[in-house]
């Protein structure tokens, strides 16, 4: 059996989850989500454990079993704590700063940029205005946005500027060098 799949998710106190049919809906302090899961896989609730199983050892059946617990997990994550990607930006001039709930950022370019959050993120910005906090519940919308921002400025390797992941190492390279040729 899959090693993923197999193993319980915990319901932490304050989070409940309801399962009709092939749609679990999950409810905590941050939010609620749900998740339709596909035929062959059911969910079972016992307590404050939840037991993600398979009828049978067929190929698809198996790669299904360890993803719908995966994506229940981090359901169940998100709406009890939440997810957070941290950026940071390098560069002279380069900053972030918010104006209501929109992220404005300032990258070298002869405008600003602006960024609306979708529905469920929020961003935060650090005092020095370098470093900026995407949050949410749902994992996969909080990696996109921070995917996205990052693709705005991505880091070059000569003098390091631009947007990075908090944890990210940039590889630089030695610009021009003189030649003692011909």
């Amino acid at each position: 059996m899959s090693r993923v799949g197999r193993k319980p998710i915990e319901i932490p106190s304050g989070v409940t989850v309801s399962v009709n049919a092939n749609k679990v809906d999950i409810k905590g302090p941050k939010g609620t989500l749900s998740l339709n899961v596909r035929e062959p896989i059911t969910v079972k609730v016992n307590g404050n454990k939840m037991q993600v199983e398979r009828p049978n050892d067929e190929r698809m059946n198996r790669a299904l079993h360890g993803l719908t617990r995966a994506l229940l997990a981090c359901h169940v994550k998100g709406v009890s704590a939440g997810f957070e990607k941290k950026l940071l930006i390098t560069g002279v001039g380069y900053r972030a700063s918010l104006e209501g709930k929109k992220l404005s950022m300032a990258l070298g370019f002869s405008h600003p940029v602006y960024i609306d959050p979708p529905a469920g993120i929020s961003f935060e910005v650090s005092k020095t205005q370098t470093e900026i906090i995407v949050k949410g519940i749902e994992k996969s919308v909080v990696g996109q946005i921070a995917a996205n921002i990052r693709d705005l400025k991505r880091t070059e390797p000569y003098k390091g500027k631009g947007i990075r992941y908090e944890n990210e190492v940039v590889r630089r390279k030695a610009g021009k060098s003189v030649s003692g040729g011909k």
